[in-house]
């Protein structure tokens, strides 16, 4: 077996890379058609995305505060910047007159009910993202999981067929319970996904070198929300995401589950697009749920 070599320490995390003529690291070599969805997807005066996750219940069912999509979700999509959702919930409950840039979970597999969950396959052929006008795709990838090799040809077979339709794959990392949530794993986790050809990848925030996690990868971070936070703690976690190299966020449960979820999504797109700080944002969330 050969010897690994050392994780390198030459991040320079204060140096952002280039991509001339195109405003998002890692794209400016893509074709126009893959250009023209990052670009739908993406805020070309920010660089950034707030994305609003509802694809939970691909694997865990009617989560808390999806019940009913077309009442608690619907009414949120003027105000992010793209959906992701899975294909079933695009064909049955978004309005088909709707402009938002749609990204389509592309993996599954084993529910809730199973313990491990990192047995997923392809579910989704990239044919039919094409017949939805999707903006993108995601997979899950699983570095370190037991079923690591087969969810990386995942996504590198979605990939190639991402290519040739000229749609982008976001790869998202997941993390198995027993996996540790640093910015070691994060770095080797979203690297290794860039490397093998996602446009843009979704990972989750850690307090310490995340900008290493950011400077390391070669194509758009976004970050995931992950589990309900209070309000402002979650503000707090996407503004020090973006400050430390994040092109924005892919957010669910913090919003959807929020007491008011219309004003929290305007709050994160005031951290996001604007740099608002963290507490004047949860101000501005205050003010709009006692509006609103």
């Amino acid at each position: 077996m050969p010897e690994a070599d050392k994780e390198g320490q030459r991040y320079q995390a204060d140096k952002p890379q280039q991509a001339p003529g195109f405003f998002l690291k890692g794209a400016h070599q893509l074709d126009w058609g893959m250009k023209n969805r990052l670009a739908r997807t993406f805020n070309a005066q920010s660089g950034r995305t707030v994305m609003l996750a509802v694809d939970h219940g691909y694997f865990q069912g009617p989560t808390s505060g999806l019940e009913r999509i077309d009442l608690s979700i619907v009414p949120l999509l003027p105000q992010c910047d793209a959906l992701f959702c899975t294909r079933g919930i695009l064909r049955s409950l978004i309005p088909a007159d709707c402009a938002k840039p749609m990204v389509l979970r592309a993996s599954g597999g084993p529910s809730i009910l199973r313990e491990e969950l990192s047995d997923e396959q392809i579910a989704m052929d990239m044919d039919d993202a094409v017949r939805l006008n999707a903006a993108g795709v995601g997979i899950q990838v699983f570095i370190g999981g037991e079923h690591e090799t087969r969810s990386i040809h995942n996504m590198t077979k979605l990939v190639d067929a991402g290519l040739r339709a000229g749609i982008p794959v976001m790869g998202v990392t997941a993390v198995g319970k027993n996996m540790v949530r640093d910015a070691q794993y994060f770095r080797l986790a979203c690297r290794i996904i860039a490397e093998l050809g996602a446009q843009y990848v979704k990972t989750y925030y850690v307090d310490k070198d995340f900008e290493t996690v950011t400077a390391s990868c070669p194509v758009p971070i976004v970050m995931a929300g992950g589990k309900k936070l209070p309000e402002l703690d979650a503000l707090t976690m996407a503004y020090n995401a973006v400050q430390q190299g994040a092109a924005g966020v892919d957010m669910g449960r913090n919003i959807f589950q929020s007491e008011a979820p219309k004003a929290m999504l305007a709050a994160v797109n005031a951290v996001v697009h604007q740099n608002m700080k963290p507490k004047d944002a949860f101000a501005l969330f205050n003010d709009l749920k006692s509006n609103g």
